[in-house]
């Protein structure tokens, strides 16, 4: 597992926080022009940690965590000078689901997981954004949804009220095994699918393949923060183990 983050060229501070530990992986990525997105994808990772070194992890566990997650950003949000603060969640656990382990991946908001197999990056996720709603439509084409002015509008983010429901997928496991990407929007906003398999599929390993994603994000313009979280299953040793709530600049 392996997993890279970078403020980007244009933004001052990194709102995103990531999380990679062997049973649970993902990317949250605070709102950008809100009071305090960093705190707020901090607090999410943070909620989310807590169930990371479980020895089985099951479906509803990940569930009551984002709920708890939601709730403690909620309450922050209430203080002086955050109001408004809220953050993306995607990523992958696996789980215990009918007796058997299981992937479950989880989103809310437009950060993303793929599965790359193939030479092929299968978005596994569904962004909860203005402009996916018009892709979805049929009113403007995945190209212009990169330039459309609602691009950033988000439709689903913890820190809100009501309480956001999580999109969540279960896969059973691939017998020769598993590759996916979780990763924030300034990720995607800089290389396309295509771009995305190609890098991971060149990389050494996980940690090559992180580092390699983030670092050709920044050079194709680094717009807004990047994170990527690169699991390859199953995992080998312990030293492949990574975890992280406050990001440190991976690729310069």
């Amino acid at each position: 597992m392996g997993a890279a983050s970078h403020t980007g060229r244009v933004r001052r501070l990194n709102e995103d926080a990531y999380l990679a530990r062997r049973h649970l992986a993902l990317v949250a990525d605070g709102m950008g022009g809100h009071a305090c997105g960093d705190v707020a994808s901090a607090f999410a990772v943070e909620a989310l940690a807590l169930i990371a070194d479980r020895e089985q992890l099951r479906p509803e566990d990940v569930q009551e965590a984002i709920e708890r997650a939601n709730a403690t950003i909620l309450d922050a949000s209430r203080e002086p000078g955050r109001s408004g603060m809220g953050t993306t969640l995607s990523g992958v656990a696996l789980v215990d689901f009918g007796g058997s382990p299981h992937w479950l991946v989880f989103n809310i908001g437009d950060s993303r997981v793929y599965r790359i197999a193939g030479g092929t990056a299968s978005r596994l996720t569904v962004d909860h954004s203005e402009v996916a709603e018009l892709v979805a439509l049929g009113k403007i084409s995945e190209e212009d949804a990169h330039h459309h002015p609602l691009r950033h509008v988000i439709t689903r983010a913890l820190g809100s009220d009501p309480a956001p429901v999580a999109d969540v997928w279960i896969f059973p496991l691939a017998p020769a095994g598993d590759l996916f990407v979780a990763c924030s929007d300034g990720l995607t906003n800089e290389l396309d699918d295509t771009r995305i398999a190609a890098i991971v599929e060149a990389a050494r390993g996980p940690r090559d393949a992180a580092a390699m994603l983030v670092e050709a994000a920044v050079e194709a313009g680094g717009h807004d923060n990047v994170t990527a979280v690169v699991v390859s299953a199953p995992p080998t040793t312990d030293d492949d183990l990574e975890v992280a709530t406050t990001p440190k600049e991976h690729v310069r």
